[in-house]
């Protein structure tokens, strides 16, 4: 028995979850935050609360190669400062779904991703609205540093950031938007965003596996399929490295918002 006979996949929703993967892939080394629309569509074509746990491993294949890629970048003592709020933030999302049916998985889902798609609108409007101050920023800031993450409002954020952004990927995956936020809002500039990502989610997703394989999100039909799919995150990963300084990332951004929003709100319908 096949890969697709065992999940009832047509050919077109097959297809469908390999260009999430891709997406996966390109969104770890270039747009992060463009896998939203990879937890959109596994989300509909596959039962809700099994796509979260079919879609880890496929997100932890593209982490590798995001830390493959910008391991130089990293800013740990950020990373530190991470971790504990967002493991509270895992915890309550694992219990979340210990008692959470299908159907209340799929309603969550689509409500994080509406949620999300508000956040980086609103983002977008903060960093525009800082445009014009950023030749005042100081040294630490032009080399790719993050300002504030010492001070007492630096860490209540992070705090803050980190609980939300463990619940949000525990429950969803849909992590990456909270986390991108919070990085660009700490001041990090393209490689040393894409550095810290990779390794805070890497560690983040990886941590995830106990608790997936416990709550039977993880299994051997969906390990079958996820072999199946990872080789489609590795050309995407590779695309994502080659247009991470070429792509117009605004209309992307746009883009991405828009297919949010569509995968967002199919959720949410009946």
């Amino acid at each position: 028995m096949d890969t697709m006979t065992l999940w009832h996949l047509t050919g077109w929703e097959f297809a469908a979850l390999a260009f999430a993967a891709f997406l996966v892939g390109f969104s770890k080394t270039a747009v992060s935050g463009a896998n939203t629309v990879s937890l959109a569509i596994f989300a509909a074509v596959l039962p809700a609360r099994a796509s979260t746990g079919i879609l880890l491993p496929v997100l932890i294949a593209g982490d590798i190669l995001a830390v493959l890629t910008y391991r130089r970048h990293a800013h740990w003592p950020t990373l530190w400062r991470l971790f504990p709020a967002v493991g509270v933030g895992v915890v309550a999302g694992t219990v979340f779904l210990v008692w959470a049916d299908d159907a209340i998985v799929r309603t969550s889902i689509g409500a994080i991703l509406l949620l999300m798609a508000g956040v980086t609108v609103w983002r977008r409007r903060q960093d525009d609205a800082v445009a014009g101050r950023r030749d005042e920023r100081s040294a630490e800031r032009r080399t790719g540093q993050p300002d504030g993450i010492t001070s007492r409002p630096g860490r209540v954020k992070a705090r803050s950031y980190g609980v939300l952004g463990g619940f949000t990927t525990m429950v969803a995956n849909a992590g990456g938007p909270v986390m991108s936020m919070y990085l660009l809002s700490a001041g990090f500039k393209k490689l040393g965003f894409l550095g810290t990502s990779a390794f805070f989610f890497l560690i983040v997703n990886v941590s995830k596996l106990p608790f997936s394989a416990g709550l039977g999100l993880i299994d051997g039909r969906s390990l079958l399929l996820d072999a199946a799919l990872v080789v489609f995150v590795v050309p995407g990963a590779f695309i994502g490295k080659w247009a991470v300084n070429r792509i117009n990332q605004r209309l992307f951004e746009r883009l991405v918002i828009a297919a949010t929003v569509i995968g967002g709100l199919q959720l949410l319908l009946p």
